[in-house]
């Protein structure tokens, strides 16, 4: 089982699982401020789940790529949608400042 570490907690997953919703059923948050009311609920829509992932995850797709295009995001800020990006193997994530988490 993939391993996943946020804010000094590690946990376990399926293989597959999409990790917002690892980090919501361990009572973490990927979100900053008024995001964690604000949200898309998973959608992909809002970008503010950004945050930056080390290990292996799937790879994002046109949705969560057309969103990282809009502000106050960008493709060069190397950063992923925790609600559209799925864990396939053990993954370190950071979460950035900023209401999006857009300042790793």
């Amino acid at each position: 089982m993939p391993t996943v570490s946020y804010q000094g907690e590690e946990i376990e997953c399926e293989e597959g699982a999409v990790l917002r919703d690892v980090l919501a059923e361990a009572g973490l948050s990927v979100y900053n401020g008024k995001m964690n009311q604000l949200n898309c609920r998973g959608a992909g829509s809002c970008g503010s789940c950004a945050v930056q992932v080390d290990g292996e995850v799937s790879e994002p797709d046109k949705k969560e790529k057309a969103r990282l295009w809009f502000p106050p995001h960008h493709p060069s800020h190397d950063v992923r949608l925790a609600c559209q990006t799925k864990v396939e193997g053990d993954v370190e994530v950071t979460k950035g400042r900023g209401l999006f988490g857009q300042h790793i």
